[in-house]
């Protein structure tokens, strides 16, 4: 579980730093060092056909989508989340999860939005991987440094920085929720 800090924020603006995110948050906003991570990345799992269609979602496993309840079920979902290699699970008002799989595993992000301890609502993440056999649970066992000490501290700063620039969506300044009517 990871929490990114989200000044100023309230119960309602979930919607605000999914929009941040789709905007400030993707892969092309990556640092250099990530960037270059995933890029090796995508490289290795071109040359050895990790990431083919046929070992992905409605390949070689079903989407969570198909496992929701109707009222889950979102005319949006199966479709690209921004910039990443993830596709819309679901998003309600207050939380979200987008889905990811390939030869290596099957993974879903949760977002949700939470009152912290401050008061104010953050972001918190859980990523829930399930690797595929045996190769699978030795990638993530050999990625899991990269994982832990290079791209959450990353993406925590990346997204962090994404509510801080969500003014440029247009969006309004927020008050602290202590001075919320």
């Amino acid at each position: 579980m990871w929490a990114f800090h989200t000044p100023g924020a309230g119960p309602d603006d979930f919607p605000v730093m999914r929009e941040a995110l789709r905007v400030h948050g993707g892969l092309s906003r990556n640092s250099a060092l990530a960037s270059m991570i995933f890029a090796v990345r995508w490289k290795l799992g071109a040359l050895f056909g990790w990431d083919r269609a046929e070992t992905g979602l409605a390949g070689r496993v079903a989407s969570v989508r198909e496992r929701l309840s109707d009222d889950l079920r979102q005319a949006g979902a199966g479709q690209p989340a921004g910039d990443t290699p993830f596709s819309t699970v679901y998003e309600l008002p207050d939380e979200s999860a987008d889905e990811l799989a390939n030869n290596t595993m099957h993974t879903v992000l949760h977002l949700g939005w939470v009152r912290g301890d401050s008061g104010d609502y953050e972001l918190r993440m859980a990523a829930l991987v399930k690797p595929n056999g045996l190769f699978g649970r030795l990638y993530m066992a050999g990625i899991a440094p990269f994982r832990y000490l290079l791209i959450y501290p990353a993406l925590t700063r990346q997204w962090e920085r994404a509510w801080r620039e969500r003014a440029h969506l247009g969006a309004e300044p927020l008050m602290p929720a202590g001075e919320r009517e």
